[in-house]
């Protein structure tokens, strides 16, 4: 790293510890900022967005694949993603910093008639919806002018698009500039997996037919199938299965005596399927870890 980008990821530390907030919000739209300090592992539901951290760094799991990225590299999400995660190297002395910005279909889409067309690939192969990457001086530079108006908030209102704007053509212009696409793309493979992913979030609880969902997307179940674990790295299957549990989880803190009424709430038949599943991905009973969870709540 040159002493400039050093530099660069200084003043962005500085930024964000100054600003951070527990609940992650800024009053700029799309983008959120983090310090965390500890590295307890957080079971969370991604949305399509840009990280890009400062210090630290963090561990993430999807499916069978891990996913790893440190203080000047990016994190890129084109999909709500079940995942779990963990800091690295994060302590009250030296928390881990990052910002997020959110990728908002609505803001890529006037880009992509702008975009070189030898650097958009010709393939037809569907982009998975996480990756990790050096984040280059050009991009560096354009997240801290985005910080900056954080001190000058009668600025954002105008100068935060353009920003933001900068932001997502250096990534639709770099190396992973195909996922970034296919965010802005309205009929892109990745748009016809939404659909089944948003149709899983919303009926989590309810009984799923991949015959269904194929439909759903226009595909045949075959090409579904082949297309969703694409994306996401699971089956349809486990993607419901992680949504419930984690749904499950929210549920316990508040009624942590109940377990077969939850269980049943996200879709489970089998009190002892669900516990023994519940323990498979949390690492404890569930009522072993509601009550952890009510003694120290997760970010």
């Amino acid at each position: 790293m040159g002493v400039r980008s050093f530099d660069v990821l200084n003043e962005i530390r500085g930024l964000i510890a100054t600003h951070a907030r527990p609940d992650l919000r800024t009053p700029i739209p799309g983008l959120s900022i983090s310090k965390v300090e500890t590295e307890e592992p957080d079971y969370s539901l991604t949305e399509p967005l840009l990280v890009v951290l400062a210090q630290g760094g963090k561990r993430l799991l999807l499916g069978d694949q891990v996913f790893e990225y440190r203080a000047g590299q990016f994190l890129v999400v084109t999909a709500n993603l079940p995942v779990t995660g963990h800091f690295i190297d994060a302590s009250p002395q030296t928390p881990a910093l990052g910002m997020a910005l959110a990728l908002r279909p609505d803001a890529i889409a006037p880009l992509l008639p702008q975009v070189p067309a030898r650097q958009r690939s010709r393939g037809t192969t569907v982009q998975p919806a996480i990756a990790t990457g050096e984040a280059g001086p050009d991009l560096l530079d354009a997240v801290t002018r985005l910080l900056r108006l954080l001190d000058h908030p009668a600025d954002a209102p105008v100068l935060a698009p353009l920003i933001e704007r900068e932001i997502l053509w250096r990534m639709l212009t770099g190396p992973h500039g195909d996922m970034i696409r296919q965010v802005g793309l309205a009929g892109s493979s990745l748009s016809h997996v939404h659909r089944a992913i948003h149709w899983i979030r919303d009926n989590y609880a309810e009984p799923m037919r991949i015959e269904d969902l194929a439909r759903l997307t226009g595909m045949s179940v075959s090409a579904f199938h082949r297309h969703f674990r694409a994306v996401t790295a699971m089956s349809p299957l486990q993607y419901q299965k992680r949504i419930r549990l984690q749904e499950a989880r929210s549920l316990l803190v508040a009624r942590a005596g109940d377990i077969a009424g939850v269980a049943h709430l996200v879709g489970y038949d089998s009190p002892s399927q669900f516990t023994r599943e519940y323990r498979r991905l949390f690492g404890a009973p569930p009522g072993q870890d509601a009550a952890r969870l009510r003694a120290d709540p997760p970010r």
